[in-house]
């Protein structure tokens, strides 16, 4: 069970920007489907990356990866070419073996909710096999960002991965 301090580190947002290109348009100029969920993934990352670590960090020094074992997206409003997106991120769950993720994307122009969702990751080696979190990276998952700039909105391609 957690402490009401580590509740209160996991309700803290952290955003990111991006720029929606047409390529990730339909025939009708709306965002298609698949691309929120790269988009949760930017949010993921950059929130990882806020926190002093990468993924990278995790799979090459601590043989750990982060597998992405469930996702819900919900759609509520479209998303068009063009518009600044504000990804939000926080965490939803730790536990020693598991983490829960939680998204929202904002349209920066007028403030409305395009969609929200969530994904469940599972810790395991470089063979798949289930393990516990790497020490020290609990920690991190749940301290406030090194840094608080969300900076200028990129075009999803081209944000760190």
């Amino acid at each position: 069970m957690m402490n009401p301090n580590e509740q209160n580190e996991m309700e803290q947002w952290h955003e990111a920007l991006l720029r929606v290109r047409y390529a990730e348009t339909d025939k009708m100029g709306v965002v298609y489907h698949a691309n929120y969920l790269v988009w949760f993934e930017i949010g993921r990352t950059e929130f990882c990356r806020a926190r002093g670590f990468s993924y990278h960090d995790m799979e090459e020094n601590e043989n750990a990866f982060l597998v992405v074992a469930e996702s819900y997206c919900r759609y509520k409003a479209p998303a068009y070419y063009d518009d600044v997106l504000i990804v939000r991120t926080h965490i939803t769950e730790l536990r020693r073996r598991s983490l829960r993720f939680g998204y929202e994307l904002v349209r920066e122009s007028d403030g409305v909710v395009i969609a929200e969702g969530e994904t469940g990751h599972v810790v395991t080696d470089a063979n798949g096999r289930v393990r516990s979190m790497p020490p020290g990276f609990a920690e991190m998952l749940l301290a406030p960002p090194t840094d608080s700039d969300v900076g200028e909105p990129v075009p999803s391609d081209q944000a760190p991965g």
